[in-house]
Parts: structure tokens; C-alpha cells; sequence
């Protein structure tokens, strides 16, 4: 059965990769840069339907260039970076607590890892938050080793693994790692060790080489605009304010963990029992501070989106990994709950559809039941009913009876629920932005924020009124008011063409 520690979790990552249309916004925003990229051999600066895209850093935008380049231009490409980036993440996370503990709790960090909610979505999401996590996790697990047995290489790496994160996502990389670190070394009163850590020359030196070229070469070639939409808006006012509506209290987080990482949270009453004690223990103490750091971090910023907190999540993983073991049957009842709501999502979808005064998701939600595949509801009472055995099987240690359940969750997801939820909501965007590049008519979005329709029409879509001749897509609720022809309408997403 030793075959199935990295199989399992393989297929997590990569079944139904490629089947579900790309995500708006985020998904639709970097692949059109990606695409923009591709055609237009600009590899330094990024653009978004022909304006510039100041959001993040370079280095995920080159990897999802460099897959579609070799495999084309579709989902699975775009995605696959992703993919291969939280397999980094699982194979490091793997081979941190094999050194430190055991086979078994080895196995148990891998799969929480590859099965949990919010990692699992995170991996399969063309954009650059799997590759961040990847070198925060790596940054801050070198650092433990530097911090455990004081071998310069180790330092080196983390200097390295930042300088990374920083042609990822930005100064959040570089943020993380030396907080951790310094929180450690100010509780254990080792300030030589912090300046060892904090001002070691050869570190700085390779961290600029990786990273200063391309932020250098922005700076020349777009200013102050690149200081204004990049340092100024997508890192000072995102923490300062709200960007785009994402906001939440100051519990936003601590309801978010738990969800995300499901169905694993349900040992979480077994890692939480354990902090008295862990603090005292200087590895564990060191996961608390890089977990804590990151929740109320996060939960200080005005922009609070879900996947934050999951920069945070690697430690805690580790955790539950070696607090499964103490896991009592009874919650068990938290996995079988969780897999008994996906035989019932689309009826459950379609009724909030019914209630919603919302005219285009009214619409879009009321596709949901007539949506799903023949097979869906049989296949999903099957893996609940499958999940029930499985659970009742006392014989087996109940860490593995929740390492089974997590796993059937995660197939189910890619290969069948996945795939559904996506076309509920992006399927028409899909549809039509195909339609778009058969017919190669000049194309827009009026009043709707879908990159991704710009993705599968191949070419730049930009947000105006159409011209005379000219295709649209938009919303059922926001029609133009102007003549024109509907080409294809489903749910609330409609392409029209105005008319002279």
C-alpha cells in the first residue's frame, strides 16, 4: 500500500486539472496576461486587455508562458504551474517532518496537505498564490533547520527562497520568514542569532541577484506608475483599506482556517489541547509563531481575502500531522457531514438561486440542477455511502479513516464537482468567448468583469460601450442601451452584437 503515499495525493493535484473554465476574476485576469505575454513577446512587463497589470510580480506569469508555449493554450497549461508548485509544497512539508518525526506522520503532513479544502483549491488556481506558498514554506522551513543546527547553506536558502517570493507575489515573501525567525529568537532572548540571520551579506547578495533585475528594469521602464500601482496599491493599500469590496471582521480568519482546512480541522481539538505544552518544545513553539504571526497579521488588514491565512497553514498542518494519532472517533462525524452536502449542492444552489434578488445570478444559479451530469447525483450518494463504511470501520485507526474520507472528498471534487461548479458559473463566459474567436468578430465587456471571456476569444477585449458591428459581452441585468442582437445568451451571461 506504500504506492498509495504519493499516488493518492498525485491525483488530487491533477484529476479534472483541466476541465473546469478558468475562474473569474483572478484565474481570467492572469491567464489573459499570460496569453498578452505570448503574443505580444513582452517578457518583462505584464498587461491586462492592453493595459498595463501592475497587480503581482513576473515570475508565475514566465511559468504559465512557458507551459502553454510547450502544451497550449488551455486550462490544464495555464493551471499546471500551480499544480507542480504545490507538489513542491507536499514533497517539502513531507520530507520536513520525516526528519523530525516519523514515516507515518510523514504520510499524514503529505496527504493533509494535498487533500485539505483550501490547498486543494489553491493548487488547481492559475494564479500565483500555490507558487508563493511554495517558498514561504521552503523559506521558513530552512529557516527552522538554520535556526535547529546553524549550517550556513541553510540560511543561504532561505535568502534564495525569498528572493523568489519576491518575483511571485512581492514584500509579503520576505515578511513571513523574518517575522517567524524574529519572534523566535526574541522569545529564546538569541540576538546574535537574529543578526546572523537578519545581516548576513552573502544571503542579501543573492536574494537582490534573484529578484532586483526585474524590479530594477520596471522601475526604468514605467516609473512611478509602477511605484503607484504595484508597492502603493496592491500591497500599502491593501493592508491600509479595502480593495475591491474583499473586507471582513476581525474573526474573518478564524472562521476561514477552520473551513479551509477541512476535513482535516476536525482534529483541530487535538492540536489546540496541545499548546500549553508545544510552547515549551522549541520546534512547535516556532510553528505557533509562524501560524499566529500570519492570523493576526491578516486579520489586521483591510483587505481580507480567504487564501491569506493559508500562507499560514503549512505549520498548523504539521501539526494536526502529529496530533492525528489523538484524534477520537467522534469527529469523524465532521468528514461524513462534509461529503453528505455534495449529493445535495446543485438542489441547494438552485434554491439559492430561487431566493436571490439578483436578476443575473437568479439566473446563473437557476442553471445549477439542470447542469449536472447524469452520473453526479449516483457517483456522490455512492462516495457518502462509501465515506459511512469507511467511518464505521472500527478496526482501522481513525487517523486513517480520516486519511480515506479526505481523499474520496478530493477525487470527488476534481473529477465530477469541480467541473459542474465551473460550468454553472463560467461555462456561458466559455462558451461565448469560443464563439467570439470562431466568428473573429471585434469584441467587449460592457459592465462586466470577465477576463477570461478575452482568454478563450484570443484576443484583447476591452471595457467600453460597443461600437456599431461590434460583439459584447455582458450581463442579462445590464444590457446596453442601444440596438443590438443577441448571439447567445445562457443564464444571466449574454453576447450580443449592436447593431448600426
Amino acid at each position: 500500500m506504500r504506492w498509495m503515499l504519493w499516488l493518492v495525493p498525485l491525483a488530487a493535484w491533477l484529476t479534472g486539472l483541466g476541465t473546469p473554465p478558468l475562474f473569474d476574476v483572478d484565474e481570467g485576469a492572469f491567464s489573459e496576461a499570460t496569453r498578452e505575454m505570448l503574443v505580444n513577446g513582452d517578457w518583462l512587463s505584464t498587461w491586462l486587455n492592453g493595459v498595463p497589470r501592475y497587480d503581482k510580480p513576473i515570475l508565475i506569469y514566465w511559468l504559465q508562458a512557458l507551459s502553454v508555449a510547450v502544451l497550449g493554450l488551455h486550462e490544464w497549461a495555464l493551471r499546471l504551474p500551480s499544480a507542480l508548485a504545490a507538489m513542491g509544497w507536499g514533497w517539502a512539508v513531507w520530507r520536513f517532518v520525516r526528519e523530525r518525526a516519523d514515516a507515518a506522520a510523514a504520510e499524514r503532513a503529505l496527504w493533509i496537505v494535498a487533500t485539505a479544502l483550501g490547498p486543494w483549491i489553491m493548487a488547481r488556481a492559475a494564479t500565483a498564490d500555490a507558487l508563493l506558498n511554495l517558498w514561504l514554506t521552503l523559506a521558513c522551513l530552512d529557516l527552522w533547520r538554520y535556526l535547529e543546527r546553524g549550517q550556513r547553506p541553510d540560511l543561504l536558502r532561505v535568502y534564495f527562497w525569498v528572493g523568489l517570493g519576491l518575483l511571485t507575489k512581492g514584500p509579503v515573501a520576505v515578511l513571513i520568514p523574518a517575522a517567524a525567525g524574529t519572534l523566535y529568537t526574541l522569545l529564546t532572548r538569541d540576538g546574535s542569532t537574529w543578526r546572523r540571520i537578519a545581516f548576513d551579506m552573502r544571503g542579501w547578495l543573492l536574494l537582490l541577484a534573484v529578484a532586483a533585475p526585474w524590479y530594477a528594469a520596471m522601475l526604468l521602464t514605467h516609473g512611478q506608475a509602477f511605484v503607484d500601482g504595484f508597492i502603493l496599491r496592491h500591497n500599502v493599500q491593501r493592508f491600509t483599506g479595502t480593495l475591491e469590496g474583499h473586507s471582513g471582521g476581525w474573526l474573518y480568519y478564524l472562521i476561514a482556517l477552520p473551513l479551509l482546512l477541512l476535513p482535516w480541522s476536525a482534529a483541530l481539538p487535538a492540536v489546540l489541547r496541545q499548546i500549553k505544552p508545544d510552547v515549551q518544545t522549541p520546534l512547535t513553539r516556532y510553528l505557533w509563531l509562524w501560524c499566529g504571526f500570519v492570523l493576526v497579521f491578516f486579520s489586521l488588514s483591510g483587505t481580507k481575502l480567504p487564501h491569506y491565512v493559508l500562507y499560514g497553514s503549512t505549520p498548523l498542518m504539521i501539526l494536526l500531522a502529529l496530533r492525528l494519532p489523538a484524534l477520537r472517533g467522534a469527529w469523524l462525524i465532521v468528514p461524513v457531514a462534509l461529503l453528505a452536502l455534495w449529493p445535495h449542492l446543485p438542489a441547494l444552489l438552485h434554491e439559492a438561486g430561487l431566493r436571490t434578488g439578483n436578476p443575473y445570478y437568479r439566473a446563473q444559479l437557476a442553471l445549477a440542477r439542470d447542469l449536472a451530469p447524469t452520473l453526479y447525483a449516483p457517483v456522490a450518494w455512492a462516495v457518502l455511502i462509501a465515506g459511512i463504511v469507511v467511518a464505521l470501520q472500527r478496526r482501522w485507526p481513525v487517523w486513517r479513516r480520516l486519511q480515506a474520507l479526505a481523499a474520496m472528498q478530493a477525487l470527488l471534487l476534481g473529477a465530477l464537482v469541480a467541473p459542474w461548479f465551473g460550468d454553472v458559473l463560467q461555462g456561458a463566459v466559455r462558451h461565448a468567448g469560443r464563439l467570439a474567436h470562431q466568428a473573429q468578430a471585434p469584441a467587449v465587456l460592457w459592465r462586466f468583469d470577465a477576463p477570461s471571456f478575452s482568454v478563450y476569444a484570443q484576443s484583447i477585449t476591452p471595457k467600453r460601450l460597443p461600437e456599431p458591428g461590434e460583439w459584447a459581452l455582458t450581463r442579462l441585468d445590464r444590457l446596453p442601451d442601444v440596438p443590438h442582437t443577441v448571439i447567445y445568451q445562457r443564464g444571466g451571461v449574454v453576447l450580443l452584437r449592436r447593431d448600426p
